[in-house]
């Protein structure tokens, strides 16, 4: 009898590539990963109609669906239109309630609309004025899995995170997150599979863990 092979579709964070997932990797005799992409958004576009969008991009039935942050964000948004075997997030939040309270405030006052994303849409310009070797390796991270630099789909994906409205969790997320991660933090989380030491970057990181659990976890 030929074991079934769950389909696995993983979703990377915010202006991110899914080459962060290059070192995800899953028993291929249960398991099949699909990479999925941010498109650009279309005018005054909805998250939910987004997450609509992005559904298309399914095609299985029942999958495991992963986001990663602002990825973790949309997944929770696209379960809302398609039925899920397992919906899972990474460093990312459930609810409104669990963003920090920087953001908060960025809605409160709209200052979001004031960021300046035209220098995060142009990394090799911050390149040039990065010193010392913790910024430059930063840098080259932000260059090699950055790659959705538009600032139609930063403006708009910042506004999507920090105006989110989700007020209670959703039934059955896995939510797996880092006490070290500095862009949403740990201390203002309920109900969360805890990785010591983990960044807001544990994807990349830590996969070793991921690839080791994820199975357990979708099981």
């Amino acid at each position: 009898m030929n074991q079934e092979v769950i389909p696995v579709y993983l979703m990377p964070g915010m202006a991110a590539n899914p080459s962060i997932f290059e070192h995800i990797k899953l028993p291929e005799d249960h398991y099949k990963i699909y990479w999925l992409e941010w498109k650009l958004p279309l005018k005054k576009e909805t998250l939910s109609n987004y997450a609509k969008r992005m559904c298309q991009d399914i095609k299985h039935d029942n999958p495991v669906l992963l986001g990663v942050s602002f990825g973790g964000i949309l997944v929770q948004e696209m379960s809302k239109h398609i039925p899920l075997r397992k919906l899972i997030i990474v460093s990312s939040v459930k609810t409104k309630h669990e963003l920090p309270k920087r953001m908060r405030l960025l809605k409160m006052t709209k200052a979001y609309k004031f960021l300046p994303t035209r220098l995060l849409s142009n990394i090799d310009l911050l390149a040039k004025y990065a010193y010392g070797k913790t910024i430059t390796k930063r840098i080259e991270l932000y260059k090699k899995y950055l790659s959705v630099s538009d600032r139609t789909y930063l403006d708009w994906a910042i506004e999507q995170v920090v105006c989110w409205e989700q007020d209670q969790p959703l039934e059955n997320v896995i939510h797996i997150h880092g006490d070290n991660d500095m862009v949403f933090p740990f201390s203002k989380l309920k109900n969360c599979i805890t990785i010591k030491g983990g960044t807001h970057i544990m994807i990349i990181n830590k996969y070793k863990w991921f690839n080791e659990n994820l199975p357990k976890l979708i099981a």
